[in-house]
């Protein structure tokens, strides 16, 4: 009986014979698009259907390329209707005129500045200077007001002090500037309306005097839970730190700083004592003292120099038995002294 090999998937040649090969063994399996595929023959030796690209397979590929598609649409769609809501926006948030524009669009920061400059003047008056007065006005106030904006040519005036303490808008056009000034040993507000638009500004009427801001009521405080050893312990380490501290020594104020550089106030003052630590209870390790001291001013036209006690907040560590200052600024805590 004549004998043939066959190689089937990869495998050693064996031994068949002819009359034992069935139609179904030579049928799918020898199909090059199978073999590429790696599947196995259908039973009963049909015909694959669809070829190599028949099946669950083709049908990924399908819903893939939809996905990428309408997900491609979806970002279009996004943008397109974001662009033009961002470029509304940024034209209403811009149309101030100028830097410091508020949510309405009016121009805080340059009307603040506009507002001082009269107040500058307006503020300041006095019969031997009335006509130059009168002439700087005309860059603030409407045309066709009064020369002198309201004063009557008697008397003087001297402001010693004016700053801007707020801005109210009103629209996109109209704000009320309040001035803090100080004149004659007196605190007052001053009210001035201020009309904006297309960066040119006016004051569109005759400001207002207000009474200054109250005096707050400090609530009661101070450290209730002291730490009185600390504070003893501390005393020595402050009486030693702050005349480095004046001098401005970095090599002297390294050794007892932890942390960022500290730099001193470079002999602008004199030491003069320590009067007050405060430490409230708390960690071993870190606290953060509150700490008063007396510094000598400089002396000014002869005279000696005035002493001032100010008021420190000082974050302390202790590492090795050593406390050391990690950090100095001023102090928020009412009645720390």
């Amino acid at each position: 009986m004549a004998r043939r090999s066959a190689v089937r998937d990869g495998h050693q040649p064996v031994g068949v014979d002819d009359a034992g090969l069935s139609e179904h063994a030579l049928g799918p399996a020898d199909d090059p698009w199978e073999a590429t595929s790696g599947r196995r023959p259908r039973r009963g030796g049909g015909p694959a259907r669809g070829g190599r690209w028949g099946g669950s397979g083709g049908r990924w590929w399908v819903w893939l390329g939809r996905a990428v598609l309408w997900a491609l649409i979806v970002v279009i769609v996004v943008n397109g209707v974001r662009a033009p809501f961002e470029r509304f926006t940024a034209k209403d948030t811009s149309s101030g005129g100028g830097s410091g524009a508020s949510g309405s669009g009016f121009p805080t920061t340059a009307a603040g500045a506009f507002a001082l400059q009269f107040a500058n003047v307006y503020l300041n008056y006095d019969p031997r200077t009335a006509d130059a007065r009168a002439q700087q006005l005309q860059a603030f106030v409407p045309d066709g007001a009064s020369a002198q904006f309201g004063w009557n040519n008697v008397g003087q005036l001297q402001v010693q002090s004016v700053q801007v303490a707020g801005v109210d808008v009103r629209d996109a056009n109209d704000a009320i500037v309040t001035v803090l000034a100080g004149a004659q040993g007196k605190w007052f507000r001053l009210a001035v309306p201020v009309y904006a638009k297309n960066g040119a500004m006016v004051v569109s009427a005759r400001p207002a005097l207000l009474p200054p801001p109250a005096k707050a009521g400090l609530p009661q405080a101070g450290v209730r839970d002291r730490d009185s050893a600390l504070e003893t312990e501390l005393g020595s380490v402050m009486a030693a730190f702050f005349p480095a501290y004046a001098h401005g020594d970095q090599a002297a104020l390294q050794r007892f700083s932890d942390g960022p550089p500290i730099r001193g106030l470079a002999d602008s003052v004199t030491f003069v004592q320590v009067r007050e630590v405060i430490a409230p209870k708390g960690p071993a390790d870190s606290r953060t003292v509150t700490v008063t001291v007396g510094w000598q001013m400089p002396a000014s036209g002869g005279a000696v120099g005035g002493e001032l006690d100010q008021t420190y907040d000082l974050s302390m560590v202790k590492k090795n038995g050593t406390w050391y200052v990690h950090d100095i600024r001023g102090t928020a805590q009412p009645n720390a002294s």
